[in-house]
Formats: C-alpha cells, sequence, structure tokens
C-alpha cells in the first residue's frame, strides 16, 4: 500500500500568515526565525537554528530562536519530536493532525495522514475509561534513499 505524504516543508510565509491570522505580531526576529524553519530540509534543532543565523550574521540570539518555537508549536506550524536517542528535535508541518516517519540515519521527515489511529485511540478511551484527548505516532527508519544505500553497503562489504 503506497502512502500519500502530506508536505512536510512549510513556507515562511505560511508561518508568517499564522502569526498574522492568530493576533501575533511578525516581527523582524520572528520572520527570520520563520525563514530559517522554511529553509530546513528535515527535522532540526533550535541549536541548529541558532548555528545558521550566527552563520548568516542574522541579529538573534537562542532565546529569541526558542520563543519563536514555542510560538509556531503553540500555533501548530511546529511540532517536537522525542528522538529514539533521548535528544529533541523540531519538524515544521502544516496544522493538521498528522504523525511523523523519521529516517534513523539522514533524518529526513516526512508527515503522513492518520490511517485509522483516532479509531483505535477511541478504543482505548472506551475500554480504559479514559477520555483519549489527542494522540501522536512517531516512526524512525530508513527513508527508501538510505535503505538502498545500507543494501548496497551491505552487499559490497
Amino acid at each position: 500500500m503506497r502512502l500519500s505524504i502530506i508536505c512536510a516543508v512549510i513556507a515562511a510565509a505560511s508561518l508568517l500568515a499564522a502569526l498574522d491570522r492568530s493576533g501575533h505580531r511578525a516581527t523582524e526576529p520572528r520572520r527570520a526565525v520563520a525563514t530559517l524553519i522554511a529553509a530546513q530540509p528535515r527535522h532540526f534543532t533550535a541549536a541548529e537554528l541558532a548555528a545558521q543565523a550566527r552563520a548568516q550574521r542574522l541579529p538573534i540570539g537562542r532565546a529569541t530562536i526558542f520563543r519563536a518555537l514555542d510560538l509556531f508549536a503553540e500555533l501548530g506550524l511546529v511540532e517536537r519530536l522525542e528522538l529514539p536517542t533521548g535528544g529533541h528535535a523540531y519538524v515544521a508541518c502544516e496544522p493538521t493532525h498528522h504523525h511523523h516517519v523519521i529516517c534513523s540515519r539522514c533524518s529526513r521527515t516526512a508527515d503522513v495522514p492518520d490511517l485509522g489511529l483516532a479509531e483505535i485511540a477511541r478504543e482505548v478511551g472506551r475500554r480504559t475509561g479514559y477520555r483519549i484527548e489527542t494522540h501522536r505516532l512517531d516512526l524512525f527508519g530508513l527513508c527508501p534513499s538510505c535503505a538502498a544505500t545500507e543494501a548496497r553497503e551491505a552487499s559490497h562489504g
């Protein structure tokens, strides 16, 4: 079964439009963070954004980046991922309910639609008596490109 993948790349304009719709000002530092986020081809850390800001000589610091990430997460445009290593990262997303599949080798991230987990969560709630308010699923493995590379390396080594 082939899954349709929701686009994981979000434009800076979408982030800024969401700020406007929610009544938050699109300050110059927030614009800079939105541009940095939009340029990410995979999940990223706040430290990576800070390093990129320094490399581009942008006048924003770590605290500003963290505050902007928190705001974008509150608006549902950025999600925090708990990585198998124990660390965490962020991924830009459209504000629709979805889950993530993350390459454990190259960190490529794709958003995937719910595919029925909401129904399972309702059944868990019914059986346990819990009122399930939300759920999320992050799957880790090798993307097709890294799986092919690993197979080539295994056959040559």
